[in-house]
């Protein structure tokens, strides 16, 4: 005997209300968009642009940021700002994702290695334009989570490892690009090695006096390394070896 289904919901019902739902998230993202074009006129002196790749842009206008955060703050999820994911960690702004994203200046066809996945939203807005997202999170549980939401949402071409990210992941490499999502008071060699000649690691450094930036490193076609340090900013600190 077949499965028993409910009929057709009365108006007002399940359906219609998750249908309205997401309605109301879709606009949520479309405002999102404008909000975080504004933000980049506003930044960019330091940008030395005025507009993100489209790329990037279509990217965070598809990302479904409400299954990214906590169910009790769903109702946040388009407000441009970070958001407690549990563990200590956080989401952060999307406004920021675009941004490093977009720093990251990645050809068409990219690989990209990740570390920090923490809810998996930097990595969805990746996925959404390169072939493979490779991404490492060293607290198991935000790991496990990320994973999940990730493959319900559909996106197969990102890879999650749980673990240190310090040694990167050496079976994906060569990258076109490198984010990491947590502050680093130097960047880990073996990224740097990971790294494709001509790409771009996108970090947060950690200086001497106390506060945080945002870098970009290129490495050269020599295997030099060129830093440009793009605006302030700050960060969960990075950490090692805590599962």
């Amino acid at each position: 005997m077949g499965a028993m289904h409910d009929g057709p919901k009365r108006p007002g019902g399940t359906l219609r209300g998750a249908a309205a739902e997401e309605v109301r998230y879709r606009e949520a993202r479309e405002e999102l968009v404008r909000v975080i074009e504004t933000r980049v006129l506003e930044a960019c002196g330091y940008l030395s642009k005025s507009a993100l790749d489209p790329r990037v842009m279509t990217a965070v206008g598809a990302v479904r940021r409400q299954a990214f955060v906590p169910d009790d703050l769903r109702f946040a999820a388009y407000e441009n700002r970070p958001l407690p994911i549990g563990e200590g960690q956080t989401i952060s702004q999307p406004s920021l994702v675009a941004m490093m994203t977009d720093l990251l200046e990645l050809p068409e066809d990219c690989n990209v290695l990740e570390v920090g996945t923490g809810s998996g939203y930097q990595a969805a807005v990746l996925a959404e334009f390169c072939r493979d997202v490779y991404s490492i999170e060293i607290v198991d549980a935000l790991g496990r989570q990320a994973r999940e939401t990730l493959t319900d949402l559909g996106y197969d071409n990102v890879h999650v490892r749980i673990g240190d990210g310090f040694a990167g992941w050496p079976e994906g490499a060569p990258y076109d690009g490198v984010i990491i999502t947590a502050a680093v008071d130097a960047p880990p060699p073996p990224l740097l090695e990971q790294l494709r000649a001509g790409g771009r690691m996108v970090i947060p450094l950690r200086r001497t006096w106390g506060h945080e930036e945002l870098v970009v490193i290129r490495k050269m076609p020599d295997g030099s390394l060129a830093e440009r340090i793009v605006f302030p900013v700050r960060f969960v600190p990075f950490t090692r070896d805590r599962r």
